[in-house]
């Protein structure tokens, strides 16, 4: 399991100044927690590990060289500046079912001819213990068919053991429509009127 390392952070700095100085804010919730714990890590370490992990993943954090087991619950991505501004945790329990939320992974994409593939899903909400927790949930579409479609209930999270499913089993994954060979023609000639 992946490390993070974190300090306790002081109310008292506030959390853009820290941004400022390198740091991502955060604050680590839980059941044995009273209130939160408001924790900072260096941007450049918290920004390596993000880059496998995400919300729903399982991380061995760190504060202080206090270790506990935490799933990320929250990342507050800020798309026009490219960074994290904040990650929230929540301390796990070995006996105590927690939400989280499974990534879908479209695999063999490539492999679809005929037709537009649409995903309709990005990510499965779900309950589980900590040690049933899913990060990721992978979904063949190779075989698929225009007028197919996967829906939750199709997936093996389903089906596993000591998961309790939050979204719908009838929930759409992706589905795949026919091609519609008039798309390309129109969109030339909308060119060719922008263009005048």
């Amino acid at each position: 399991m992946d490390t993070l390392k974190a300090e306790k952070r002081d109310m008292s700095t506030k959390a853009k100044r820290l941004r400022r100085e390198g740091y991502i804010p955060g604050n680590v919730i839980g059941r044995e927690i009273a209130g939160s714990i408001p924790v900072k890590m260096e941007k450049q370490t918290a920004e390596r590990v993000l880059k496998t992990k995400r919300k729903g993943s399982q991380v061995l954090l760190d504060i202080d060289g206090q270790k506990m087991n935490v799933l990320i619950k929250d990342l507050n991505y800020n798309a026009m500046k490219g960074q994290y501004e904040e990650i929230d945790f929540q301390a796990l329990v070995s006996t105590e079912k927690v939400h989280s939320v499974a990534e879908v992974v479209l695999k063999n994409h490539d492999k679809v001819q005929n037709g537009v593939l649409q995903v309709s899903l990005e990510e499965i909400a779900y309950k589980a213990l900590p040690a049933a927790l899913v990060e990721k949930v992978e979904v063949d579409v190779g075989e698929m068919k225009p007028g197919d479609t996967i829906k939750v209930g199709d997936l093996p999270i389903a089906s596993t053991e000591g998961v309790d499913l939050i979204t719908s089993r009838e929930t759409v994954v992706v589905l795949l429509t026919e091609p519609h060979a008039s798309e390309p023609a129109a969109a030339e000639e909308e060119e060719t009127e922008s263009a005048e």
